[in-house]
């Protein structure tokens, strides 16, 4: 990408994005992230800042050789030299030089207060901190770009100094300045006003750059594009420290489909959801379902009313055709289901329910009757499934008949609990008793499962339990309390999500450990 180009997008997640409470990045996850981001077709990736950390120093130089980037160019984050030490003589400017990065992103002080305060310098020495290290590295043959770290803060307390760094850092030959909004205080008006304000007296090229402490840093950056901005920086599912960053996938979402600017590579707004939760992924924080465009929840409808409306047309409850995101619509069955919401959710599942009305109604009435006596629809597919399949056929499927299970948990002196699961049941007209151990009775029952059937239907080795969640249903109850339980399965390449109601936890995970074998299985074709 031209780094003249008419507009930029800007990632940070690897930099400003690594710094969310809890978010810890190896080597291997940064690059890993970075082809990822790459796929999006980002124009530029911040890696870290070489010479302030090991980690990032080290990213640099695997970079070199490892990072084949086809869209991004990758830029290396640092700060100005310091006070009273030539540039071409600090060390962490050297680091920048050596790399690798064609783009540096340096970091300024624009607020005069952190300049005197954090810095401990004069107001002047910062104007030739930042005019030597620009120099320097422009004259290393390298881009620059400046992030004018507190812009808006200092903008209000000195706005003459604050237009001042801008001007030494593009007179220097920074080709943008983004204007940071550090401490996310801002809203959308003050942001503009203050970017209008900046093109007509500061005559740079702005870029954006806005934490979210206010709910506002894709509301903010937008309007600083409005307002004249060509570049755009953010983080991936809006990583960031405190409330986080701008989400970048919002923000060219937006700006691609709602003001009609190409921001990205031609199609690759399509890949945004896979790369949105391929990055959770890595970064091992589960992704947000309510996160506008990629969550699962986006596109997500439950209400009857909004069913039988997206039944005639499905743009009259979406803001548009999830697909340009690579999102799906989801329909839910839940209480609030009617007719229509069961109609369409056999559609996706692949049954065409519209000629039977009979059937329709029968189906709804059972789900909100199991609903009543607290099973979950809407969280659990596999199940609901299974019983329109039951409900269609005729008959439940079924690939193995138990006969009883049982579990046990003891403790010996000196080691933790265990426990121990015997089930017994006939598959594929062979009668199997099998144990199983576990950290818990539902470990064991899972272990001792699927040990059983894997014997009639090898199939099942390849299913593992991935997540499980409890809920009490009546809690006045305390103990003896209706359970729901969730399970999650996964084949390795998919997953699906199973529901178990009981007044024993151990009875509900049963049900749950069943629905959720049985769905595989049949999935399998065994």
């Amino acid at each position: 990408m031209d780094l003249h180009g008419a507009f930029h997008v800007y990632d940070t997640t690897l930099r400003d994005g690594a710094q969310q409470e809890g978010l810890n990045l190896s080597v291997a996850d940064k690059l890993s992230i970075a082809r990822q981001l790459d796929g999006l077709g980002v124009g530029f990736i911040e890696g870290g800042w070489p010479g302030a950390n090991p980690k990032d120093t080290e990213f640099f130089r695997v970079a070199k050789t490892d990072l084949d980037l086809k869209n991004a160019k990758l830029a290396a984050f640092g700060a100005t030299r310091r006070a009273g030490v030539k540039a071409a003589d600090d060390p962490l400017v050297a680091a920048l030089r050596d790399s690798g990065a064609s783009v540096v992103t340096l970091v300024a002080k624009s607020h005069d207060r952190h300049v005197e305060l954090a810095l401990r310098t004069t107001l002047e020495e910062n104007l030739a901190m930042i005019r030597d290290t620009v120099t320097h590295l422009r004259e290393e043959g390298q881009s620059v770009f400046l992030d004018a770290e507190h812009f808006f803060d200092g903008y209000r307390a000195n706005r003459d100094y604050a237009l001042e760094v801008l001007r030494t850092a593009y007179d220097a030959g920074a080709e943008v300045i983004a204007l940071c909004d550090t401490n996310g205080g801002m809203l959308p008006g003050w942001v503009a006003d203050v970017v209008h304000d900046v093109r007509e007296n500061a005559q740079v090229r702005v870029g954006i750059h806005c934490h979210n402490d206010t709910g506002c840093a894709v509301a903010n950056t937008l309007a600083a594009v409005d307002a004249g901005a060509t570049h755009v920086q953010g983080t991936i599912n809006g990583y960031g420290e405190r409330t986080g960053n701008a989400d970048l996938v919002a923000v060219v979402a937006n700006l691609e489909l709602k003001l009609d600017k190409r921001v990205l590579p031609q199609g690759l707004l399509g890949e945004a959801t896979r790369i949105a939760h391929a990055v959770a992924e890595v970064t091992n924080f589960p992704p947000a379902s309510r996160q506008p465009y990629v969550g699962s929840s986006a596109f997500t409808h439950k209400a009857g009313l909004h069913a039988s409306a997206i039944k005639v047309d499905p743009d009259l409850y979406q803001h548009m055709d999830p697909a340009g995101v690579g999102n799906d619509m989801r329909l839910l069955v839940s209480d609030m289901a009617g007719r229509a919401s069961i109609e369409l959710k056999g559609r996706e599942l692949g049954f065409d329910l519209s000629g039977d009305r009979e059937l329709v109604t029968r189906i709804t009435e059972r789900v909100k009757v199991l609903e009543n006596r607290g099973y979950t629809f809407e969280a659990a597919d596999a199940s609901f499934e299974l019983l329109l399949v039951e409900e269609v056929e005729g008959v439940r499927p079924s690939y193995f008949d138990v006969e009883s299970w049982r579990v046990i948990t003891e403790t010996r002196p000196g080691d933790d609990a265990i426990s121990e699961a015997t089930v017994k049941l006939r598959a594929d007209g062979v009668r199997y008793v099998q144990t199983g151990e576990g950290n818990g009775p539902v470990n064991a029952l899972d272990h001792a499962l699927r040990e059983a059937i894997g014997q009639a239907y090898p199939g099942v080795s390849k299913f593992e339990l991935i997540d499980y969640k409890v809920r009490i249903l009546d809690q006045g109850h305390g103990t003896d309390a209706i359970t729901r339980v969730l399970i999650e399965t996964t084949d390795g390449e998919s997953s699906w999500v199973t529901v178990g109601v009981g007044a024993n936890v151990i009875e509900a995970s049963w049900g749950a450990l069943v629905d959720g074998l049985t769905f595989g299985l049949r999935r399998q074709g065994a």
